[in-house]
């Protein structure tokens, strides 16, 4: 018997060793392959050192700085995102305990009253009746040995869906913080905008009045008062949905932040500068991104959860080994429960195999591994769109310093002719309406460069997000 034991407790190691399906051996470098040693759109303003993770600080504004800060502990995405790295946590530690051998107790009093059967008791009219109490303690006790490594490779897949759904909380934070940012410096942009815009009204008045005094006195004709007129009224047009976008950002600001809208009102109504990007921006080079960017991360982690599950589909093609055992004691008086003596044990090991099931099994198995391969291909994919990013945001911010760079020449150019219109208007050789033509196209050359420069820090943090840095 004792040899019977040894024997099975042997064989059962062994087995237990075993674990079918393949092993997971890392990301297909099928993708990762083909970036290369540095960024192709990458040029003289971007360096390869690695990149900040609190990139926003680099644009040097607190009051940025503190609506990141806010998102990304009170962002009702984060929130929930938080929430589901959580269940799968929780789903990690289940798999685990199936594990574990399963226990319980139970306690059973019954009491039975049985007409028409006699145990020694009578009533009056001579019927036979019996009565019975029964008192009973036990304790079960199941389990299901992983012979061929179906449970391992179950939790092996939980560990990677919970790994993944870290990295897809990344993601959104990754995201969020970018929103912000993005959403901020629009705010900016609108504020600058309608404050240059209100001045061109000013400006564009003063000029129709002085345009009706000289039709007034005939050195003008109706047309030149139709057009300063029509000049004004588009530019106040213009002004109106600048002025709600204006309120649509604040309020994106406010919802970003898990606020309602209107709440950060108080704190940005006031118009602020744009802030700039760093003459010199950290990029890192490919290699950087694959490893960092949490996307990417969550469909290496999903491809290692649907190659465990190849095994866990395996593992039904053969037999399954379990041991339930029971221990109860009792009987008819509740002393009875204090004898130990009488007591009631069971073992009973138990082997299923399900070998004829008419390619079920081999179905499930065929599944998976046609999941694995969808999963190996959006790896790909996401891997070659990440790289698209990185390239698509630098090609943008090159192209946007050059447009930052001309639009500057264009504003100093119409400065100095501003300069030369008002000293001209002071020496009496030019009239008062030329000179404030002047000032109106500076100020339309100051709105445009307001504009470049909001968009080249808007592709800055485009860089940034594509890089996938600002997680926690």
């Amino acid at each position: 018997m004792r040899s019977q034991i040894l024997l099975l407790s042997l064989a059962t190691g062994l087995l237990a060793g075993c674990t079918v399906g393949p092993d997971y051996a890392g990301p297909p470098k099928t993708a990762s392959d083909a970036a290369g040693a540095a960024f192709v759109r990458a040029d003289a303003g971007t360096t390869s050192a690695p990149p900040v993770a609190d990139w926003w600080k680099t644009l040097g504004d607190p009051q940025l700085d503190a609506l990141i800060t806010r998102a990304l502990a009170s962002n009702t995405d984060i929130r929930a995102a938080e929430a589901r790295l959580r269940q799968a946590r929780a789903a990690l530690g289940e798999q685990r305990a199936n594990s574990a051998p399963k226990a319980s107790a139970s306690a059973l009093y019954a009491h039975a009253h049985i007409p028409g059967a006699s145990l020694g008791s009578s009533d009056s009219s001579g019927s036979s009746s019996s009565d019975l109490n029964l008192y009973n303690l036990g304790f079960d006790a199941s389990w299901e040995i992983d012979l061929f490594g179906g449970q391992r490779r179950t939790v092996e897949a939980a560990r990677a869906q919970m790994e993944g759904t870290e990295a897809s909380l990344a993601d959104v934070q990754v995201s969020i913080s970018a929103n912000v940012a993005q959403n901020y410096l629009n705010l900016r942009d609108r504020q600058q905008r309608i404050a240059l815009g209100e001045q061109s009204v000013a400006m564009q008045t003063d000029m129709l009045a002085l345009t009706r005094q000289r039709f007034d006195r005939g050195t003008a004709t109706a047309a030149d008062v139709a057009q300063a007129e029509s000049q004004l009224d588009a530019t106040r047009a213009r002004i109106s949905p600048l002025a709600a976008e204006r309120d649509a950002y604040l309020n994106a600001l406010a919802v970003l932040t898990g606020q309602q809208p209107g709440a950060v009102d108080a704190d940005l109504s006031a118009a602020g500068e744009i802030p700039l990007p760093p003459a010199l921006v950290p990029v890192g080079d490919p290699s950087v991104l694959l490893a960092h960017r949490p996307d990417i991360r969550a469909a290496e982690r999903t491809l290692a959860a649907d190659t465990a599950k190849i095994g866990q589909a395996e593992a039904a093609r053969f037999p399954r080994l379990s041991f339930m055992g029971l221990i109860g004691i009792g009987g008819t008086k509740i002393s009875d429960l204090g004898n130990l003596d009488d007591f009631v044990a069971v073992g009973a090991p138990q082997l299923s195999w399900s070998f004829l099931d008419f390619g079920r099994t081999k179905a499930k198995v065929g599944q998976a591994r046609a999941t694995r391969d969808e999963a190996e291909a959006r790896y790909d994919g996401t891997v070659l769109s990440a790289l698209q990013d990185a390239e698509d945001a630098l090609a943008r911010f090159r192209e946007a310093r050059v447009t930052v760079a001309s639009l500057a020449r264009v504003r100093d150019k119409a400065a100095l002719t501003e300069r030369l219109a008002q000293s001209r208007y002071q020496a009496g050789t030019a009239t008062r309406i030329a000179a404030l033509s002047a000032r109106n196209d500076l100020n339309r050359a100051e709105q445009d460069l307001v504009s470049a420069r909001a968009a080249l820090t808007g592709d800055y943090v485009a860089i940034q997000k594509a890089l996938g840095f600002a997680w926690r």
